[in-house]
């Protein structure tokens, strides 16, 4: 009877976890501030570069699996993963769920973005707020404001790899996981 009542629960928190944007909302929000690109990439090759880009970036705002299934390639590769993330496709959906059951408001900015070669690269902004739960700590309506970096390479019209780095302890401080 708790596995059934901790499993309604979970379902329950990650439908609320997509249901923060919808995929149009999502993707303005990916829109980059700032954009710098190669000036040897035609603008159908640029265009072709950023499609996924602005998929996986949207997605991360809403995780709608239509936006990752726009974005990555099926043998898509982590370089980067933290400890238990799964590769492939599902390790990015169950990083995103698990993230927006701990910031159902994640809003996921776009700062810049770089394309050179094969190669988007984007500095970005996750905002919001602590309310729901991560790591067995329930949020008390923090105000979440940490960075991250990808270096994405698109082949294909896909991300096939990804390297990132995330301000973590700037968001277990701002958690209060750390002091």
């Amino acid at each position: 009877m708790r596995n059934t009542i901790i499993a309604i629960a979970m379902a329950s928190v990650c439908s609320l976890a997509t249901a923060g944007y919808n995929d149009q909302a999502a993707l303005a929000l990916a829109k980059p501030q700032e954009f710098i690109a190669d000036k040897s990439l035609s603008p159908e090759a640029t265009a072709a570069m950023l499609a996924p880009a602005k998929a996986f970036y949207g997605f991360w705002n809403n995780a709608s699996q239509q936006l990752l299934d726009r974005a990555i390639a099926p043998d898509f590769v982590d370089h980067t993963p933290p400890p238990g993330r799964q590769q492939g496709p599902q390790g990015p959906m169950l990083a995103a769920k698990a993230f927006l059951a701990a910031i159902p408001d994640l809003k996921v900015t776009v700062v810049q973005q770089l394309l050179v070669g094969d190669r988007v690269v984007s500095h970005l902004r996750m905002t919001g707020h602590f309310t729901g739960m991560f790591k067995g700590r329930q949020g008390e309506g923090q105000k979440i404001d940490i960075i991250a970096t990808d270096i994405l390479r698109v082949r294909g019209g896909r991300i096939t790899d990804n390297w990132h780095l995330e301000d973590n302890l700037a968001f277990m401080t701002q958690i209060g996981l750390v002091q």
